[in-house]
């Protein structure tokens, strides 16, 4: 039997280019370009720091619910989570105090509404990105 590794490697480099501007990079994948947000006297129309900590928890979670899904044998038909990150002051500094998803899960007829609610649920509880923020993470999914 193969024994597979518990401790996982990710490199990603960041060089700016520009004003408020930079690209980020991992080997073989897309360049990203990124800015300091236009709250923070940045740049419209480009992702922020803020924007990919948001969408790496909300990846996470479909990643990790389309894993359970399978497992359990879950039948659906569509999956699409919004999500909001709230940036405030506390005690002096910034910090995403809560990110909210809103998974949105319909399911094929005949398959179990309170399955599907509890396998998002376990989706959530094992996101290895939420499991790493200290951010609150607050889920409202609505299954159909």
């Amino acid at each position: 039997m193969e024994v597979r590794s518990k401790v996982y490697t990710y490199r990603t480099a960041v060089k700016w280019t520009e004003q408020k501007k930079g690209t980020i990079t991992c080997e073989g994948k897309p360049d990203i370009q990124v800015a300091t947000p236009p709250e923070f006297k940045g740049h419209e129309g480009i992702w922020s720091p803020e924007d990919l900590y948001v969408a790496s928890a909300n990846i996470c979670l479909m990643t990790t619910f389309l894993a359970v899904a399978e497992r359990a044998g879950l039948t659906f038909t569509s999956y699409h989570c919004e999500a909001e990150g709230r940036l405030e002051l506390v005690e002096g500094k910034f910090q995403v105090t809560v990110i909210t998803l809103r998974p949105q899960i319909a399911l094929q007829s005949g398959s179990d509404a309170a399955k599907a609610k509890e396998l998002i649920e376990k989706a959530e509880a094992n996101c290895l990105i939420s499991n790493s923020m200290k951010t609150r993470i607050a889920l409202e999914p609505t299954i159909s």
